[in-house]
């Protein structure tokens, strides 16, 4: 996703989000390519979900691509602020995270109502995988 850099105090809307990813990629991405899969690149949850819903949601310009995320970073403070790695929290983490997938689903459909995810950045600063 084009995004504001970690350091910029500007925010962007996810509107801004996706124009300007959707408009990139149909400047570089052929259109015979069926999905594009994008990772939260440590954004909070709740802004990720937000933004592929508006990528989803963009009418112009449209864009040929079904796309998605790979449901790692930007499912997981939520789960893990449950779970806290203790057994009693297994079924709190359960619910969020089927509270996660159902969100990010429909944020993938274009049909997310927001408010579901945690606004906790997942940024790590000079982070390697």
């Amino acid at each position: 996703m084009v995004t504001q850099g970690a350091e910029c105090k500007n925010e962007t809307s996810p509107e801004e989000v996706a124009f300007y990813t959707v408009r990139t990629l149909s400047r570089t991405i052929p259109p015979s390519v069926p999905g594009i899969t994008f990772l939260s690149g440590g954004q909070p949850e709740e802004t990720a979900s937000q933004n592929l819903n508006a990528i989803n949601k963009l009418a112009f310009p449209k864009h040929p691509w079904n796309m998605s995320f790979s449901f790692g970073r930007a499912l997981q403070t939520s789960v893990l602020n449950e779970w806290k790695g203790k057994p009693e929290g297994v079924a709190g983490a359960q619910a969020s995270l089927l509270e996660r997938c159902k969100s990010n689903g429909e944020a993938a459909l274009g049909k997310y109502a927001g408010g579901t995810g945690s606004t906790e950045s997942d940024y790590v600063a000079n982070y390697r995988y």
